[in-house]
């Protein structure tokens, strides 16, 4: 599939997730799931709840026994013992009898109905009831939440903290999830410092390596950081066989891929496996690379940082779900109102921009400070932004005011 004419986005996304597929699953701790996805269905190997129980602290009554019951007119019932939750009931409600219950206690037998305590009154050993209470009322049945035998969770889902609840329910100690995709993150170019070395003349610093290993680790896999590989045979060589030790499961690499690059950095990358080039009709940003080295798929990302960042949205966070075992949408989308008027140039365009409430509405803009913020280099405009206006391709111009869709990049819009 190399090419140098222009694959649209989906084609390119769609050509990278078509030869990935779900990573095995591996048994966790409960509190370790939290996050990750269920590999295989979950049944309930018993009723939840296990048996039928007060909703309510009351009294457990014979709802025919009060059906006659108004604040004028009580009902006394014989009060004959009472249960709390963890309890187990020792008192049977016969006709004319009544049972002081908490909230969780089993229901006793010949009980069909519980009556709040704010709804009752004591009365020498005696409760008056003051309201007729309804066949169930305050009553939860045994299994109403969940029947034993049937599939409580399904496999795919995301497991989130009342999901981490519901398998503790079900007396689920360790879980099946897909295995978190470990991520090497390779930066190259012999412009290239870390950040803890004095800047000289030409050089510049390491600032993807750190940011795609967030976002990696934001996307739920495991960022295993390669550093720098300079742009020579034997260091990209050695940086690559590093990550293979490593076990990991995606290579991303930054830079070293567009047309204007030196050939060492796409040499060796095809040297090693089997690559594709693309011109990819995105922006910021163009240049991409895909294919897989001794079986390990890689994504090669452009290297401006803002163009390693949206490259990142657009490719490489959908082919970590997919190895996550993730389906959807990988970004919580918002229809707003643009503020400004926007040009395009026939690319899908990643915008950074701001959006926020207002009134019913969200506006969105894509200045900051009142300047433009769209050049590939300007990583600041990114961490300015809150989310990602997406440009489809087939739009040259969006009036003020448009509708559009946005990306949101942030958990909470801040006021």
């Amino acid at each position: 599939m190399t090419t140098t004419t222009l694959l649209m986005v989906n084609q390119a996304l769609d050509h990278i997730l078509s030869v990935l597929t779900p990573l095995p699953a591996e048994h966790v701790p409960l509190l370790a799931s939290y996050g990750r996805v269920l590999a295989e269905d979950v049944r309930a190997w018993q009723d939840i709840p296990p048996f039928t129980n007060s909703a309510m602290d009351g009294y457990a009554v014979r709802a025919v026994d009060a059906a006659a019951a108004t604040v004028g007119a009580p009902v006394r019932l014989r009060v004959v013992g009472q249960v709390a939750a963890g309890d187990a009931p020792h008192a049977e409600v016969s006709p004319g009898m009544a049972v002081r219950i908490m909230t969780g206690a089993p229901l006793p037998h010949g009980a069909d109905a519980v009556v709040r305590f704010e709804r009752t009154r004591a009365d020498a050993g005696d409760v008056l009831i003051l309201a007729a209470p309804q066949i169930g009322e305050n009553v939860r049945q045994a299994g109403e939440d969940v029947r034993a035998g049937a599939v409580a969770l399904a496999a795919g889902i995301v497991i989130r903290p009342p999901i981490v609840g519901l398998l503790a329910s079900l007396g689920y100690g360790r879980v099946a999830c897909h295995r978190r995709p470990r991520v090497a993150v390779l930066s190259t170019g012999d412009e290239l410092v870390d950040i803890d070395t004095p800047l000289t003349p030409g050089k510049i610093r390491n600032s993807n390596g750190y940011t795609l290993a967030a976002l990696v680790q934001e996307a739920g896999g495991v960022p295993v950081p390669l550093g720098i590989a300079r742009d020579n045979y034997a260091d990209l060589h050695a940086k690559i066989e590093a990550g293979l030790a490593e076990g990991v499961d995606l290579f991303l690499t930054s830079a070293g891929v567009s047309v204007g690059d030196y050939d060492v950095v796409k040499d060796v990358l095809a040297g090693e496996g089997a690559m594709d080039f693309w011109q990819v009709a995105i922006k910021p940003g163009k240049p991409l690379a895909f294919g897989r080295i001794q079986g390990v798929p890689i994504i090669g990302l452009p290297g401006n940082p803002v163009a390693a960042a949206v490259a990142f949205e657009a490719f490489a966070r959908p082919a970590i779900f997919r190895l996550l075992g993730r389906g959807g949408a990988t970004r919580v989308a918002l229809p707003a109102t643009l503020a400004e008027a926007v040009e395009n140039s026939g690319r899908r365009h990643y915008m950074r921009a701001w959006v926020r409430r207002v009134g019913d509405d969200f506006v969105v803009t894509t200045r900051g400070h009142g300047v433009t913020v769209q050049g590939s280099g300007i990583l600041s405009s990114l961490a300015w932004a809150n989310c990602l206006l997406i440009v489809p391709e087939d739009i040259t111009h969006l009036a003020a005011g448009a509708r559009v869709d946005v990306e949101l990049l942030v958990d909470s819009l801040d006021a």
